[in-house]
């Protein structure tokens, strides 16, 4: 469903795991730059109203997360430390090129959008897999149905906002892209990383 070309290697939990607190510090500032995005996106294309509906509710839900993230956090006595650089954003954002074409742009955030909550669902089920922290394996279990649906929101609206066609031979780019980018990920206890 989520079309990845290249699967996360289960081996990462085990990095992940390792360091537990520095996985939900990620994870937390995960969910909030997806509210964040949400709410740029409501700022940007006020005019969309079904858009504006879905990405409000997304950004209530994504907020939602960061607090259990928190709640996480604060049971193991840890507490929330700083924001970490998402390098695989940072590079995935550069895929597209730059366009004065409004709808276009629109058209390449929810693909870059699409694709994050389907590498993030692909994650949360890597590491309800195979970390051996119960209560942790079930809280990411339990996330990964949340994931799959932004993933699916994400790419719903891009192609009603782009030609199907078009739409889909840019998303099979940006899954290629991505791939590639991959194959020098996995290697720190970072969500994406």
């Amino acid at each position: 469903m989520l079309k990845l070309k290249l699967p996360t290697d289960p081996r990462w939990a085990n990095i992940a795991e390792k360091n537990i607190e520095e996985i939900l510090t990620d994870h937390a500032f995960c969910e909030q730059k997806a509210a964040s995005t949400a709410i740029s996106l409501i700022i940007t294309y006020p005019e969309l109203s079904d858009l504006v509906t879905e990405m409000s509710a997304l950004a209530r839900e994504e907020m939602s997360h960061f607090e259990m993230v928190h709640k996480h956090i604060l049971k193991r006595g840890y507490k929330l430390g700083r924001e970490r650089k998402d390098e695989y954003v940072g590079k995935l954002v550069k895929y597209f090129p730059q366009t004065p074409d409004r709808n276009l742009r629109l058209v390449h955030r929810l693909l870059v959008a699409a694709l994050i909550e389907a590498r993030s669902c692909e994650r949360f089920k890597v590491l309800s897999e195979n970390i051996s922290d119960k209560e942790l394996a079930k809280f990411y279990g339990s996330l990964m149905e949340s994931e799959a649906n932004h993933y699916t929101l994400f790419i719903t609206f891009a192609r009603k906002y782009g030609n199907r066609e078009e739409v889909d031979k840019l998303w099979d780019g940006l899954l290629t892209y991505e791939a590639e980018l991959m194959k020098d990920l996995g290697t720190s206890e970072l969500i994406h990383g």
